[in-house]
């Protein structure tokens, strides 16, 4: 195992380039999600194909995943990351200048497959630049780092989108990539000074995708991550990203005003409450259970609350404390990638982490579909519908029960082996007897005998 990095400024200032880079992916990633009317007035198409885009980025993104992570392992950051602001700039400019509903859906596949690129790369930076542990705070405000980028869409590019039109609108914010492109290339770097990973075994030869997949799905620590992101991201990611304003504004009456309002105050939540589970997990790597069994036990609750609500409309502060709670499902599942972490050696983080990061957003896929037929079924019946929250969350709940035992143990084991225990002591010598004589005999001082360590007097 390599040292442990020492941090510091300079890993301070490369992280910061590496998350800015997520952070104008994740502008890019939700910028449709302010623009949805405009994008059906434009390409002229109803609710359902609008919806594809989100779900064909969904797919994209999570079907991305284990080759981004297997890239990253055998590439290193720096070339993955260029790639990938490469690829959102190009898609973002690329849905800009779209004439037709299908080149903005190529448009947004290409997004998708650039902004999967960023997350993981960040992850890798983290556990390559700052010591162990420091992991769970690095990975937590990267995660509100990207919610940050959601914030600006909603506040920033909305208002412009209004203001200047949609070409200005979407092309303007494409330089943005090309912003963060620039000191990417020039200062970023995989890692530090003196910190290189091993090689790993199977770098570049035959077999190693193969490899690399089997030995990371073989970890129960890398299974018990995918599924506490399952398990706890989707909920909020389902909310924000496609069917929570028409829950607000179809089943609860709102204003589209008052439900933005509650969608801002999801991300803020999030942002606040990131900070709050990084100190906590790093302090104390027993509470990553709890804190995400916690999460999903309350978002149950809430959502069960909401739901059951008698009559038609549940009250304000029920749907404002809905929300502060789904606030929390991104930082816990954060927590997927503290038990993936230290399960993999470094030249399988990226492909770990890649595993780790599918769980939410198959979740979030899985739900988003099972929403929309049930919605289509029973007559827009968000009762019914929204009812698949739970089932999903029973089943994370029973896989995380089932691998925590196991994952946890070898967690523990690997622990022992990588940190050795202190060397003993040395046994004092006895102390001389104050009968004896302090002057050394003859043969002592004919043939001196060097002193031994052993004593301490060297």
């Amino acid at each position: 195992m390599p040292e442990d990095p020492p941090g510091g400024r300079r890993a301070v200032a490369v992280w910061c380039i590496g998350v800015a880079v997520y952070f104008v992916a994740v502008i890019f990633r939700t910028s449709l999600g302010v623009a949805g009317l405009e994008a059906a007035d434009r390409f002229h198409v109803g609710a359902s194909a609008l919806a594809t885009f989100s779900l064909l980025q969904l797919l994209v993104y999570a079907g991305m995943q284990v080759p981004v992570g297997l890239m990253v392992d055998r590439l290193g950051t720096k070339k993955v990351l260029t790639l990938g602001a490469t690829l959102f700039t190009i898609g973002q400019l690329g849905f800009a200048l779209s004439p037709s509903y299908g080149m903005a859906l190529a448009a947004r596949a290409l997004l998708g497959c650039g902004d999967a690129m960023t997350f993981i790369s960040v992850l890798r930076l983290g556990t390559r630049w700052f010591p162990a542990r420091r992991g769970p705070l690095m990975a937590q405000l990267a995660g509100l780092v990207g919610m940050a980028g959601n914030l600006v869409s909603t506040l920033v590019l909305a208002p412009v989108l209004h203001g200047v039109g949609w070409t200005a609108a979407f092309a303007g914010s494409a330089v943005a990539g090309l912003v963060v492109l620039v000191p990417l290339v020039l200062f970023l770097r995989d890692n530090p000074e003196g910190h290189e990973p091993a090689p790993a075994r199977s770098r570049g030869g035959r077999g190693f995708v193969r490899r690399q997949i089997k030995e990371s799905w073989s970890e129960p620590g890398t299974r018990l991550g995918l599924w506490v992101h399952f398990t706890t991201q989707f909920p909020a990611m389902v909310f924000l990203l496609l069917w929570g304003m028409p829950f607000l504004v179809e089943a609860q009456g709102l204003s589209r005003t008052t439900a933005g309002g509650l969608l801002t105050l999801v991300v803020a939540s999030n942002m606040a409450l990131g900070l709050v589970y990084g100190q906590i997990i790093g302090r104390r790597q027993s509470s990553r259970i709890p804190l995400a069994l916690g999460t999903v036990g309350v978002t149950a609750l809430l959502w069960g609350s909401v739901l059951a609500y008698p009559g038609d409309r549940a009250p304000m502060w029920l749907l404002v404390t809905l929300c502060l709670v789904l606030g929390g499902c991104g930082p816990a599942s954060m927590i997927g990638f503290d038990f993936a972490r230290p399960a993999n050696p470094p030249e399988r983080q990226g492909t770990a982490s890649g595993i780790t990061n599918m769980g939410g957003f198959i979740g979030s896929m899985t739900t988003l579909l099972a929403v929309g037929i049930l919605l289509d079924a029973t007559g827009d019946d968000y009762r019914i519908a929204f009812s698949t929250v739970f089932v999903l969350e029973a089943l994370g709940i029973t896989q995380i029960l089932r691998l925590r035992g196991r994952a946890l143990a070898r967690e523990a084991t690997r622990a022992r082996v990588t940190i050795p225990a202190p060397a003993p002591a040395p046994a004092p010598s006895p102390a001389p007897s104050p009968l004896s004589s302090p002057q050394p005999d003859r043969a002592s001082r004919a043939c001196p005998v060097p002193e031994t360590s052993g004593n301490g007097s060297q």
